[in-house]
């Protein structure tokens, strides 16, 4: 989950709420500041997730899983010179891809597509029902073991199946389109690879 920008904001927010309106109310302005500051460093970076329809998950989240987006999981493919396959087609006519090429990458995004959706729908509907459980009260520790160990199989499962199309994107690509995706895509150079000629 990623809380940095909600955080950031959240003290911000804070920081600004405490600082007093003119420099000329010492008094009363800094007794007030100096109990909204308690206030507020009590407060959690959590606040207004308890609206969330899942709690572990933002809507951005859920929308990605829903349309089968990456979501930051093939990171270590990505940034190591395995291109993925949207970003593929989205540089085609940049990377000179060929017809064939186009057409073998586009079924990897479609097959990519077509097997992280269901991956994506299941984690929402798990994390939905771990969420379901502790708002009715009614978690056991075995409930709890049950469902967490069905949210990581399935997230480790969404994971591989990124990383998977990263991989099998070398068998698309020759070198020198290697070289010119991470190029164009702005990674430093220390990552072109010498992947097989195909």
């Amino acid at each position: 989950m990623n809380i940095t920008h909600s955080a950031a904001l959240s003290l911000a927010l804070a920081i600004a709420a405490v600082q007093p309106t003119s420099a000329q109310d010492h008094g009363g302005a800094a007794r007030q500041g100096h109990s909204l500051g308690a206030a507020a460093r009590a407060a959690s970076p959590y606040a207004g997730m308890e609206q969330r329809a899942v709690k572990a998950l933002s809507d951005q989240q859920i929308a990605d899983l829903k349309a089968g987006r990456g979501m930051g999981l093939a990171l270590p493919a990505e940034l190591n010179g395995y291109p993925g396959p949207l970003h593929a087609l989205e540089l085609a006519d940049a990377l000179k891809l060929s017809i064939e090429q186009r057409t073998r990458t586009k079924a990897l995004l479609e097959a990519m597509k077509a097997e992280t959706i269901p991956i994506g729908e299941r984690i929402i509907a798990e994390e939905t029902a771990l969420d379901r459980l502790f708002a009715d009260k009614r978690m056991t520790r075995v409930a709890l073991d049950a469902a967490t160990l069905r949210i990581g199989t399935a997230q480790s499962a969404l994971r591989a199946a990124h990383l998977r199309y990263h991989l099998d994107m070398i068998e698309v690509l020759s070198p020198a389109q290697v070289n010119r995706y991470i190029e164009l895509r702005g990674y430093a150079a220390g990552n072109q690879r010498g992947h097989s000629a195909n």
